[in-house]
């Protein structure tokens, strides 16, 4: 999105393009340039040259006192702004020691019993229902689940790879009891392949680095996405066609219809899931490390969050929650 200062254009083509070399997600992408322009909107097209970092401290100050952020939302500007300041403009950030910051408030997440998951999952058809079990059988972030390939499941071994955040691996256990749903699910995107090359169309929806990875690969030999839409979408400028895999805001409507019939007086999300995975495997006694394993969290101080909720005692192995 172009500004009236082209100035600021250039900056943000630069925070772009550092953002691409670093291979971080578009989400991060989108969020550094909306707080980058917002910066830019505060200090009214202040040249991106004399910038200091008194403007950022009267920024962030402005944050906290005057629009009453949380410190979340002012972390996020702030590592928005050094990263900017950093990659892009290639100054020192400065010493921001005295800048007050947002309160921070006990944030206790909402998560659901294993009653109120299984009503809303009778309110499910497929592939919502499956999306759920997974979100909440093995404590996935939505875009984790979403992006999910074939080879990423390991029946033999009873295990999922999960390509979590920051471009980190994790494995997590298999649900026992979807297992005939996950491989009715395989032969969905199988038959669907055998299909489209039968049609003539050889190839399978692809993100941007596999892409570039393998682009003279043979398209049977790149697994597929697990969540594939079932619709091809022709792309009319190039007369290609391209298959979209299922979007999230599809799942986000679908569940919130789904929780209003199963009269459930909770704010859910997708995220609730993975909430209640977590605190699920803490009412069964399982080890807080194991289970910031499983959830791929960087730091313990994150899980910590869950153990407001329940208890905590110890247990090595993780197993399913779906499994208890």
């Amino acid at each position: 999105m172009k500004s009236d200062s082209s100035e600021w254009d250039e900056v943000l083509e630069k925070l772009a393009a550092e953002i691409k070399v670093r291979h971080y997600s578009r989400k991060t992408l989108k969020t550094y340039a909306l707080w980058s322009r917002k910066f830019q909107w505060f200090l009214k097209n202040k040249s991106p040259q004399e910038l200091s970092t008194t403007d950022v401290k009267e920024y962030l100050t402005y944050l906290a006192v005057k629009c009453n952020v949380a410190a979340s939302t002012q972390n996020q500007a702030f590592n928005s702004l050094l990263f900017l300041f950093r990659h892009a403009l290639k100054r020192e950030f400065g010493d921001l020691r005295d800048v007050p910051r947002a309160k921070k408030s006990l944030y206790v997440p909402v998560v659901l019993s294993r009653e109120e998951i299984d009503a809303i999952l009778d309110h499910l058809s497929h592939p919502f229902s499956l999306v759920v079990n997974l979100l909440f059988g093995c404590g996935l972030r939505l875009f984790e689940c979403l992006q999910l390939r074939v080879r990423d499941f390991n029946f033999d071994a009873g295990i999922l790879t999960v390509h979590g955040k920051g471009k980190k691996d994790r494995t997590v256990p298999l649900p026992e009891s979807i297992l005939p749903e996950l491989t009715a699910q395989i032969e969905r995107v199988k038959a669907l392949h055998e299909k489209d090359l039968a049609a003539g169309y050889a190839g399978v929806f692809l993100d941007d680095a596999v892409e570039k990875k393998y682009p003279h690969a043979p398209k049977e030999l790149i697994h597929q996405w697990f969540f594939p839409q079932q619709l091809l979408t022709l792309v009319a400028e190039t007369g290609e066609l391209r298959r979209y895999h299922l979007h999230e805001s599809l799942l986000q409507e679908a569940l919130y219809v789904a929780v209003r019939r199963a009269k459930i007086p909770k704010r859910v999300t997708a995220h609730t899931f993975r909430h209640s995975y977590a605190t699920h495997l803490l009412q069964a006694n399982y080890d807080i490390r194991t289970i910031q394993t499983k959830l791929g969290h960087a730091s313990l101080k994150t899980t910590m969050i869950y153990t407001h909720c329940v208890p905590v005692r110890t247990v090595k192995e993780a197993k399913s929650p779906l499994d208890f």
